[in-house]
């Protein structure tokens, strides 16, 4: 069964218009005009079972429209959707305990209470038996290096504590599906990569379906194995995330180090030159001539060291975003 179906799912909002001045407020008062704002148009995807999906677009794409669609939050203006078999804006509860929203820049923790009591109401809210809720909060707190923390009030912690506690309640009725919407916004790098991590053993315990939005790549990269970009509301790319960086990134990076020093004209024919600075450099070679490249600098050279990288993901996306399309 998929755990997502959405078909031709799109979302309009009527928005005020009102011209500036003191004219243009009474015109508003007593007429008011407005324009339709197409926050997504005719998004079609499907999500299988135990799936975990980057969902990318720049600000105002509508990542997060979609995701309270998905959930059910705010009701969508055409198409259908379906998750775990339910229609979400139904809100029914038996597809409420199934599923969790988490999203960076909110919180569900009750700001002066110790975590440990805001972690009791929600088992309470999920009619997670006592003896069961200890155990799950038990294991959470160990996976997320929280157990010392959990008796202090949740305004005392610091903004990467918070967050996995944040998870830790969002998780603990053990949800099936996830919809992460920037949850490592604001952390540290450390912070990330235990959040990552404890997404990871989570997915792979519960064999829970994912869909994720972030802003930062290194979260994509590490935990996504597909990928959906939306550009002005319109799904324009759906599938491996290899495929988008093999499009839009042609080129690998070869960085290398010689014995002696070699001119910037005899590194030419082998690629685009990027850096030369003394006996290091850096070239640009297309994918399909990576390997004869590398031979041949080899034979021609006398190399040091040799290093091969694919382009930063963020400099990708970012060209999918400039181009607003993937041909």
């Amino acid at each position: 069964m998929e755990a997502i179906s959405a078909k031709w799912l799109g979302k309009t909002y009527l928005v005020a218009v009102k011209d500036p001045g003191l004219a243009g407020t009474l015109r508003h008062f007593f007429r008011r005009r407005y324009k339709r704002i197409e926050a997504v148009k005719n998004v079609s995807f499907d999500i299988g079972e135990g799936e975990v999906v980057g969902f990318l677009g720049p600000n105002g794409a509508g990542k997060t429209t979609t995701l309270k669609m998905l959930t059910g939050l705010i009701y969508p203006s055409a198409g259908q959707v379906k998750v775990l078999g339910h229609v979400p804006f139904e809100r029914r509860p038996e597809f409420l305990k199934k599923i969790t929203l988490v999203m960076g820049n909110k919180q569900q923790l009750i700001w002066d209470l110790p975590v440990l009591d805001s972690l009791k109401i929600n088992a309470a809210v999920y009619e997670i038996p006592d003896a069961e809720a200890r155990r799950r909060i038990g294991a959470f707190a160990e996976m997320l290096d929280l157990e010392e923390v959990l008796k202090q009030p949740v305004r005392k912690l610091s903004l990467g504590q918070r967050m996995k506690a944040e998870l830790m309640a969002a998780l603990l009725h053990h949800p099936k599906l996830l919809f992460l919407d920037e949850p490592t916004l604001g952390l540290d790098v450390n912070a990330q990569v235990s959040v990552r991590a404890f997404l990871k053993a989570y997915r792979s315990q519960h064999r829970a379906t994912i869909l994720l939005t972030s802003h930062y790549m290194a979260d994509i990269a590490a935990l996504a194995e597909r990928v959906l970009v939306i550009h002005h509301g319109e799904l324009i790319f759906d599938g491996p995330l290899r495929l988008l960086v093999a499009r839009f990134a042609p080129y690998r990076e070869v960085s290398l180090e010689f014995d002696a020093q070699i001119s910037r004209d005899a590194l030419a024919a082998y690629g685009e030159v990027e850096a030369l600075e003394g006996q290091k450099a850096r070239l640009l070679v297309r994918r399909e001539k990576l390997t004869e490249t590398v031979r041949n600098l080899l034979a021609e050279f006398p190399v040091r060291d040799l290093t091969v990288s694919e382009p930063p993901v963020e400099d990708v996306i970012a060209k999918v975003f400039t181009a607003g399309r993937v041909a």
